[in-house]
């Protein structure tokens, strides 16, 4: 009895620590501060032209912070953490909430036969030691977080399971049990393992071995109180988000969790609002990064439900935002187009996750803080990356993509960018990973075989696009689109501006590319001119898979044949065009080949206009 008031004295002062206000559990955007890398010029008008600027000489972490953080995870095994991490451990969790999302079969399958399949590894277990594992990243966070349970759960009856799942779960506490360590401790991964545990409990509690069954109620127990210290020192964004979803998802799920909930519950509302932005969308701008996050949320909600519990307001408001904004980046099937490095994601994959966030809701067509646009029109839609970089601090797998676009017509992909990069299997190259960043792995303009915002390591993005404007009009015949970025404008004094209309019935496509001297664009940002003379560019369109082309006798248009037997043409009004190989990264990671368009020529000091356009043949 002792050790539980001195647990609820430990969490009910971290609840009091927080404000009145916090406690109140306001509305997400009640006091909602603007995307803080964003300078929003003309926010008066939400139809009109708008000017996004992105912050400057942002580098990420300073080596000072990163220094921080390494040293306060070194201090997990001091003897005062492992103190804090001490307690009473519960008999039973209070609910064993369903799992909102489907395991794949083919993972719980090798697990059976003895081995984890993930990241293009082969793991076996009978040789596999928790304490001394090394992998790439996305198999060592698939392990710690226990995600492999829901794979295992889907691959046989229970019954058949459940000694597979005790045995490896005993081999990890074995190792992990009393040593709090990088990676199998880090706030996010333990929070997903709170989260996965407790949506499989049937997988690992139902042994009538009371040893074990304790060992894995205290270790549940630990994990919490080791949440509750150390979520609010994640790295900011998704991995703060996830931690903190781990807190709330205890205090749900352990006795006396009501003060730990109000502490839980305030930290998740701060997190969330250093996530995403105020239409929904992540700071970092990366689909990926919103459906994990929208993933995480959706297993709190359900923990919700199985305890009977209304809704907390920030996880329904915050789902009720950040679905129909990663609806946004949706094509007409449903399926997820190729952005800040995400595979062209299926629409039955969008759909389970739609489903499984309980949000019914329109996608988001004018996304100007995350920096999307979706025009659809009859059963065409075409998406723009029409914002500004992510700051480096936000950025994740970042791509050199301003003012690129895809179009779809039905449940088919005319115009995509190559996508992928978090995707790629380990052991490919790493250089193919960092191409698919690159400005020419999209569909847009390419001055000089250059990247409009240089593409750096680990995901971040340095130096180019710092200014985009964009002006939207709809009417009742077309969609407009009409942006600028000055990603060249320092190193080549041009400007890029293209235009974009639509046809309402969606069967022609009319683009225009201009590059435009920086003396006479009205985007003046101090730049000057650092190379001379003319300067080669390209403007790529990379084709779908299953679009079959042939150039026309001319040279100047391409035919455009689609599975579904519909014939679209390319035209160009400015040059030739040259028909090229390209890849499409698909949602497994696997490399699909596939064309490109290419209208290629030289820029003059002047800058150049290029008109293009895509049209239903029938």
């Amino acid at each position: 009895m002792s050790d539980v008031l001195s647990e609820n004295r430990r969490t009910g002062a971290r609840a009091a620590e927080a404000s009145e206000e916090e406690r109140r559990l306001p509305l997400i955007g009640a006091d909602h501060e603007p995307r803080p890398d964003l300078i929003d010029t003309d926010g008066a008008r939400t139809n009109g032209p708008k000017q996004l600027v992105r912050v400057e000489n942002d580098r990420g972490l300073s080596l000072t912070e990163s220094l921080v953080h390494y040293f306060y995870r070194l201090t997990w095994r001091t003897p005062l953490h492992k103190l804090r991490l001490k307690g009473r451990s519960p008999l039973r969790l209070l609910a064993a909430p369903d799992d909102p999302f489907p395991g794949d079969a083919r993972r719980g399958k090798a697990i059976r036969a003895g081995f984890f399949q993930i990241a293009g590894q082969r793991i076996e277990l009978a040789k596999l030691n928790f304490a001394t594992l090394q992998a790439p990243p996305e198999a060592l966070d698939y392990i710690h977080s226990f995600a492999w349970l829901r794979d295992l759960a889907a691959a046989a009856p229970r019954e058949t399971c459940v000694p597979i799942a005790e045995k490896l779960v005993d081999a990890w506490l074995d190792a992990h049990l009393e040593t709090v360590a990088d990676p199998a401790w880090r706030a996010d991964l333990a929070a997903r393992r709170i989260l996965n545990c407790a949506a499989h409990a049937p997988l690992i509690l139902s042994s009538s071995d009371l040893v074990y069954r304790s060992r894995v109620l205290r270790n549940f127990a630990s994990t919490a109180r080791h949440l509750d210290h150390v979520a609010d020192k994640a790295p900011e964004g998704l991995a703060r988000v996830t931690a903190w979803a781990g807190v709330v998802g205890a205090s749900l799920l352990l006795p006396d969790g009501e003060p730990r909930r109000i502490f839980g519950e305030a930290g998740l509302k701060r997190a969330i609002e250093g996530f995403m932005g105020e239409d929904g969308g992540a700071l970092s701008r990366s689909p990926m990064a919103q459906i994990e996050a929208i993933q995480v949320l959706s297993m709190l909600r359900a923990v919700y439900a199985a305890r009977n519990e209304l809704l907390s307001p920030i996880v329904e408001l915050a789902l009720g935002r950040a679905v129909p904004a990663l609806q946004g980046l949706t094509h007409h099937d449903g399926s997820l187009g190729s952005w800040q490095g995400a595979p062209g994601i299926s629409a039955e994959k969008m759909a389970t996750l739609i489903r499984a966030s309980g949000i019914r809701a329109r996608p988001l067509r004018d996304a100007r803080h995350w920096g999307y646009q979706r025009v659809p029109a009859g059963r065409t839609v075409v998406l723009v990356d029409a914002g500004t970089p992510a700051i480096a601090r936000h950025a994740v797998m970042g791509c050199a993509s301003t003012l690129a676009f895809e179009m779809s017509h039905g449940p088919h992909r005319l115009i995509v960018n190559c996508g992928g990069a978090s995707a790629v299997q380990p052991d490919m190259p790493p250089e193919l990973a960092k191409g698919l960043r690159a400005t020419a792995a999209h569909s847009t303009l390419c001055l000089d075989d250059t990247n409009s915002t240089s593409v750096l390591p680990k995901g971040q993005l340095g130096k180019g696009v710092g200014l985009v404007e964009l002006d939207r009009r709809d009417s009742d015949d077309a969609a407009r689109l009409d942006m600028t970025h000055d990603g060249y404008a320092k190193r080549y004094g041009l400007i890029h501006r293209r235009l974009l209309v639509l046809r309402s019935d969606g069967r022609e496509l009319r683009g225009e590319d201009v590059l435009l001297p920086l003396t006479s664009s009205g985007l003046k940002r101090g730049f000057g001119r650092s190379k001379h003379g003319d300067v080669p560019f390209a403007i790529r369109f990379h084709l779908g898979v299953d679009v079959e082309a042939h150039l026309a006798t001319d040279g100047w248009g391409v035919f455009l044949r689609v599975a579904d037997g519909s014939l679209w043409q390319f035209r160009s009004a400015a040059s030739k065009v040259t028909l090229e190989e390209s890849l499409w990264v698909d949602e497994n990671g696997q490399i699909r080949p596939s064309q490109q368009i290419v209208m290629s020529g030289t820029a003059s000091v002047g800058g150049g206009n290029y008109g293009w356009l895509i049209k239903q043949m029938g």
